[in-house]
């Protein structure tokens, strides 16, 4: 099988295991992937194929945990994180999880990435009662603990980012009429299902929508569909790769409706600078981590500690890059997860953990958004706030909005 593997683990001292050691006489218990020297973490995302710029997430969280190992590990015990490459193939992805799962016998499985790969595994991972924690996808299927107990989302859910551009739309464009790109699958259907929920009675107001295939060249064609009808607002529910393509025919185009994207391809730098800057101006998306471009987190210290961080850990990494942002943020509430739980370090416990916070404060996360958790409740983030593409960077405006489908 050919895999682009990557491992890491550090030797661990004496010292270092007995600092953080809670007690000589607490009774320690194991599941795989955990011993008194080591956690092992299993992760996997697209390093190559359609969607290869998230690739960097992988890569930033790889860079936390030699940053954590560093520092001596989490109670005492190295994390050793291996990450393979699954092309963001949902039929590959099945095989890289069961190499993790049944060969590589991880504690867990951690932020693996996109909504058609973790929909494939999602079954698999809780017959085998395997967390598979904080997945890089809001789809709203994440949070529901009781038909799937081993799986938790992260970030906001896709329906609900749907209900809040349809509102913004219904009360901002006058006499509104949409277009929509959506990339074919369950990712693109989550947000329309949300947007189609927020425009309600006004569903009519939706012109048209096309939709485009992963293994697309492009999405051209789709555009000048879109444009054809006359819309005067675009949503475009894509990926990076064609996030940046759509913006820059509709520039070439001399189109220009009020643009929504969607968060997952609000990068700066992997898709608003390749769709060019003055294509870009005014498109309006949902945030909730502080975007590294923002000149008001210039002075933050909590970023100032991210941008120490990437100038160790990711030397030569482009900053401007929203996904290091989330792939610290991420990898931050896991270690908080695997702290809390001490010298149990069980798949069961992990979860009891991931499922017990109570608005619980990320470094990365907007002030005024927080992380709440429980064993009924498998949404960490339920907020955000709007930004609009202004210049070179994002301009967060409006007030932090709950998320209403959690």
């Amino acid at each position: 099988m050919s895999t682009n593997r990557r491992t890491f683990i550090g030797g661990v001292s004496a010292a270092a295991l007995m600092s953080g050691s809670t007690s000589a006489f607490a009774q320690k218990k194991y599941d795989d992937g955990a011993t008194d020297k080591e956690i092992k973490i299993g992760h996997c995302g697209p390093y190559s194929g359609p969607a290869s710029a998230y690739g960097v997430i992988g890569k930033g969280i790889e860079g936390y945990w030699k940053m954590v190992n560093d520092q001596g590990g989490i109670n005492g015990r190295k994390v050793n994180f291996v990450t393979l490459d699954d092309g963001y193939n949902p039929a590959k992805c099945v095989e890289v999880i069961r190499q993790l799962v049944e060969q590589d016998k991880v504690l867990l499985c951690f932020n693996t990435l996109g909504t058609p790969s973790n929909t494939a595994i999602q079954k698999y991972m809780n017959t085998k009662k395997v967390p598979q924690l904080f997945v890089a996808t809001g789809a709203s299927k994440w949070g529901k603990p009781k038909d799937f107990p081993w799986t938790m989302g992260y970030q906001p859910d896709y329906h609900t980012e749907g209900v809040i551009y349809a509102k913004h739309i219904l009360a901002n464009v006058k006499d509104a009429k949409i277009g929509i790109l959506m990339q074919n699958d369950d990712f693109g259907k989550d947000y329309v299902d949300g947007f189609k929920e927020g425009l309600g009675k006004d569903a009519s107001k939706i012109a048209k929508l096309v939709s485009y295939e992963v293994t697309d060249p492009t999405v051209d064609s789709q555009i000048i569909q879109l444009k054809d009808t006359g819309a005067n607002v675009f949503l475009n529910i894509s990926t990076p790769k064609f996030a940046a393509q759509a913006i820059r025919k509709a520039g070439d185009l001399a189109w220009k409706p009020a643009q929504y994207m969607t968060n997952v391809s609000a990068s700066v730098a992997s898709v608003m600078k390749p769709a060019g800057f003055e294509n870009a101006q005014g498109i309006i998306t949902a945030y909730y981590q502080k975007d590294p471009t923002d000149k008001r987190w210039d002075n933050d210290a909590d970023m100032k500690t991210w941008r120490a961080f990437m100038e160790k850990y990711m030397p030569g990494a482009n900053t401007g890059d929203a996904n290091y942002v989330y792939a610290y943020g991420v990898a931050f509430l896991m270690h908080e997860t695997l702290k809390r739980c001490g010298d149990e370090l069980t798949r069961a416990n992990v979860m009891k953990q991931a499922a017990s916070f109570n608005k619980f404060k990320s470094p990365v996360l907007i002030p005024g958004i927080t992380i709440s958790t429980s064993a009924t409740d498998f949404y960490p983030i339920q907020s955000v706030q709007l930004a609009r593409f202004k210049d070179d960077t994002w301009d967060l405006f409006g007030d932090i909005m709950a998320a209403e489908s959690a």
